[in-house]
């Protein structure tokens, strides 16, 4: 991209003007064949930055934009590289994290086009246009480092990176579609490094140990680039990761959790992949539920109230986790993950002796529906477990992590079950799924001065219209810009998607189909929106419907 001339001279005359002139700069400014939109401006100096797009023609190579997935993951890589060369600077580029997210930041086309949007404060204390810093920033600063996303100034050792990277994505899209043909839920490649640096840091931890499968779930997957990739193949069916505290089980499987995104290179869970429709469900205190049927785990309530069309507004632990269970099962969930240290404990085991004092419990523990769940349902589960044996009779599989190194103890974990059973099984089968009818004017993210609020707010709290919707147990939401994905799908789907008449699960379907056809500019509301957007799963879109508190349910309808 050639420095913008033109650009420059006009914010130079705008020095010392009033803030509010910055808005005539509005519109394409070409700078030789690339071009430089200022699509939105900033109304003061405290606003939302402003939004500015440049488009370069023919940057990218004809060998690394053949597939939506390399095109996805060499856009990925330009942010980053923009990042590094912008950074110390005002102007904001939507990178991301490790995970290569489809974003409105970044696209590159199938000719070859890349499309990046950025967001630039423009300076102005006391209201007034510092023009000549202005003109620094948008006509020096911005196109010099754009300059460096072209191809065609790329290094030997650019280039290597960027197919590297963009390879490295393709090859965990390929591990990712072959889960299902070969009957596994998960997998985990020899050599991956899962432990973080921290709980803020998700760099990967120096010298943690390599994860290493164990030979009798050692499965081999073939990628298009890296060949032959082997690790651990968690099996459909009921799978349990015990072990004693400290010895990695929730960093396994947060390793799965994640792996539903893809990752960069040096990330060490690069070849570390979970099904598409695996989800994540914990305890929830004090989230709302409406007309959700928990039935499956919630047999009958003190007060006669019904279980199978239940509300609240307030939910206890086991019934938020119950509530998600059942409502991500709703959404098109084939897997579950859950972890013992966030769920409720009397939703997932009642014990022989509890069971003897207690002849009245109403809650019906997961313990007594994950196998009909698989068995009847398609849906697997994968649970950290080290504090209840009862779960070890029902386990298809048991794998043991001891300081970080993972065997398959199944057999054992079958003879202990066998020596004695502990409780008595009170409940049998899986009731089947209550299909919702949202009405779509409850999802309305109007405000009060009759214009749409949709913000995200880090990645724990949504602001849809007038309420603020807490996601920080959707743990696998990962990135700020999929919040704002989240609420832009929740408005598509209140503004037609879901007619009143449409299931959830349906409208969901038709969202993805939508998403599938447009792919992040679906949900920019034909380009009136100036965002950083990533393109969220249909699940987090419905976990984030699921806790809306003003959302409300038409009818319920049962097979």
């Amino acid at each position: 991209m050639s420095r913008n001339d033109d650009l420059a001279a006009t914010l130079r005359g705008l020095d010392g003007q009033s803030y509010g002139r910055y808005k005539s700069l509005t519109g394409d400014w070409p700078a030789g064949d690339a071009t430089l939109t200022i699509v939105r401006v900033q109304a003061d100096p405290f606003a939302p930055p402003s939004r500015v797009r440049v488009t370069l023609p023919g940057a990218a190579p004809e060998e690394l934009t053949t597939t939506a997935d390399r095109r996805r993951a060499l856009a990925g890589f330009l942010l980053r590289r923009l990042r590094r060369a912008l950074r110390g600077t005002s102007l904001h580029v939507d990178a991301g994290g490790p995970e290569v997210l489809e974003r409105s930041a970044g696209r590159v086309a199938a000719d070859g086009t890349v499309t990046i949007e950025l967001g630039v404060p423009m300076p102005g204390p006391k209201r007034r246009i510092l023009g000549r810093e202005a003109a620094t920033l948008l006509g020096e600063t911005l196109p010099d480092a754009v300059a460096d996303l072209r191809w065609s100034v790329f290094s030997e050792h650019d280039r290597a990176a960027a197919t590297g990277f963009v390879e490295t994505v393709e090859d965990a899209v390929a591990l990712r579609a072959a889960l299902a043909d070969r009957g596994l839920v998960a997998f985990v490649a020899d050599g991956a490094v899962l432990p973080r640096r921290s709980g803020v840091d998700d760099r990967p931890l120096e010298g943690a140990t390599a994860f290493r499968s164990p030979e009798s779930l050692r499965v081999t997957i073939p990628t298009p680039n890296a060949g032959d990739v082997t690790g651990l193949g968690v099996p459909e069916g009921v799978t349990l990761i015990v072990g004693g505290g400290y010895h990695g089980k929730s960093t396994l499987l947060r390793a799965i959790e994640a792996g539903v995104y893809d990752h960069q290179p040096g990330d060490g869970r690069e070849c570390v992949v979970a099904r598409d429709d695996a989800v994540k469900v914990r305890a929830e205190d004090g989230r709302s539920v409406v007309r959700t049927d928990v039935s499956a785990f919630v047999s009958h309530l003190p007060s006669g109230e019904p279980t199978d069309d239940f509300s609240t507004t307030n939910a206890s632990g086991s019934t938020s986790q119950a509530a998600s269970m059942v409502e991500a099962v709703e959404a098109g969930a084939g897997a579950l993950l859950v972890d013992e240290d966030t769920s409720a404990t009397n939703i997932m085991i009642r014990d022989g002796r509890m069971q003897q004092l207690i002849e009245t419990e109403p809650l019906v523990p997961f313990v007594e529906r994950i196998r009909p769940l698989h068995a009847e349902r398609g849906v697997s589960s994968v649970l950290v477990m080290g504090g209840s044996g009862d779960y070890l009779e029902v386990a298809d599989t048991v794998i043991m992590m001891d300081s970080y190194v993972a065997s398959e103890v199944t057999g054992r974990a079958h003879e202990i079950a066998a020596q004695g059973r502990a409780r008595v099984v009170e409940h049998s089968g899986f009731p089947p799924v209550t299909r919702r009818v949202v009405d779509p004017s409850s999802l309305d993210p109007t405000g009060r001065q009759g214009k749409r609020r949709v913000t995200a707010r880090g990645v724990d709290t949504l602001t849809f219209g007038e309420q603020d919707v807490d996601l920080a147990a959707v743990e696998q939401i990962v990135d700020r810009s999929q919040v704002a994905g989240i609420g832009r799908a929740l408005a598509l789907l209140g503004e037609g998607v879901l007619d009143g008449t449409v299931p959830l699960a349906e409208g969901l379907d038709l969202l993805d189909a939508e998403l599938a056809r447009g792919g992040v500019d679906a949900l920019l509301s034909g380009g009136r929106d100036a965002i950083d957007l990533a393109l969220p799963r249909r699940h987090e879109v419905a976990a984030a419907l699921n806790r809306l508190r003003s959302v409300k349910v038409r009818e319920l309808l049962r097979d």
